[in-house]
């Protein structure tokens, strides 16, 4: 199916309502979850849903949704997800692509990382215009998604930390008894005498503030990277720029901050809250 034929089944507003629903989980979905997100019955779904499919804009697979396997299981159900191709239509006929990979190259073999890298943050910081730096990890993602990236938060990849409720302590985490060691697994909890330290504090007396965990700091990741062709090719180079143009965009010095973080078939680039910064 050519290009143009693809994009016009999105034509039908309920077809378009579900394939955005689907490209916007970044998983499987079943025809019951997308029929309900819609507001369509079922029936209806899965007509668009297999159009999509047969369009090429989704792809779909079938496993069962309950978890289990084995007799009893249930029928495995049918799951779709966004198609890996990419659809473009130029009317006239332009091969941008081509020009890009080109220009790439010659950058590539001439060493101009450093001027690429200069050239993408002048650029995000000319499409941000006059506005201050983003000021939170909402803005952020507002600006990202006008420009494509399909932003969304998830918990970063660190561990959750712990805090004392009555002050920041500049190093050692207080460890509550019981709690988990890194190399030699919980920590074996002794009864001591009332008064003796590290003893449960008597009724009216002041001790130690009680610990509470942190809940983790969540990171902005990408599903789409607006580059993705070239940066298969050249992937050092049109990263570093993708990276210098989120700098620009996002602006630097401010409330979030862009750094890399590449993860299979998503954007290169991360956007986390600058306080949770540790280099």
């Amino acid at each position: 199916m050519k290009d143009i034929d693809a994009i016009a089944a999105l034509q039908d507003p309920v077809r378009r309502r579900l394939y955005e629903y689907v490209a916007a989980q970044g998983r499987e979905v079943g025809r019951n979850e997308a029929a309900e997100a819609t507001g369509v019955t079922r029936t209806l779904a899965a007509h668009h849903l297999d159009r999509l499919t047969g369009a090429g804009l989704l792809e779909s697979g079938s496993r069962r949704l309950t978890g289990r396997s084995g007799p009893g299981a249930g029928r495995p159900a049918k799951v779709y997800t966004r198609a890996r191709a990419e659809h473009a239509v130029s009317l006239p006929s332009r091969d941008y692509l081509t020009a890009a990979e080109l220009l790439a190259e010659a950058a590539e073999r001439a060493g101009l990382d450093r001027e690429l890298r200069t050239a993408a943050r002048r650029k995000g910081e000319a499409l941000r215009g006059p506005a201050a730096p983003c000021g939170s990890l909402a803005e952020a993602m507002e600006a990202l998604a006008a420009r494509g990236y399909e932003p969304h938060l998830e918990p970063a990849d660190t561990p959750t930390r712990t805090k004392d409720a009555g002050s920041d302590r500049a190093a050692g985490a207080v460890k509550a008894p019981g709690a988990a060691t890194e190399a030699t697994g919980p920590t074996p909890v002794t009864p001591t005498a009332p008064g003796a330290p590290g003893a449960p504090a008597t009724p009216g007396a002041v001790g130690p503030a009680e610990t509470a965990p942190e809940a983790a700091p969540a990171v902005v990741r990408m599903r789409n990277c607006p580059f993705h062709s070239v940066a298969e090719r050249f992937p050092p180079l049109v990263c570093g720029m993708n990276l210098a143009l989120l700098e620009g965009l996002l602006g630097t010095g401010g409330a979030v901050r862009a750094r890399m973080d590449s993860r299979p078939g998503e954007c290169c680039v991360v956007v986390e809250d600058s306080k949770n910064n540790q280099d």
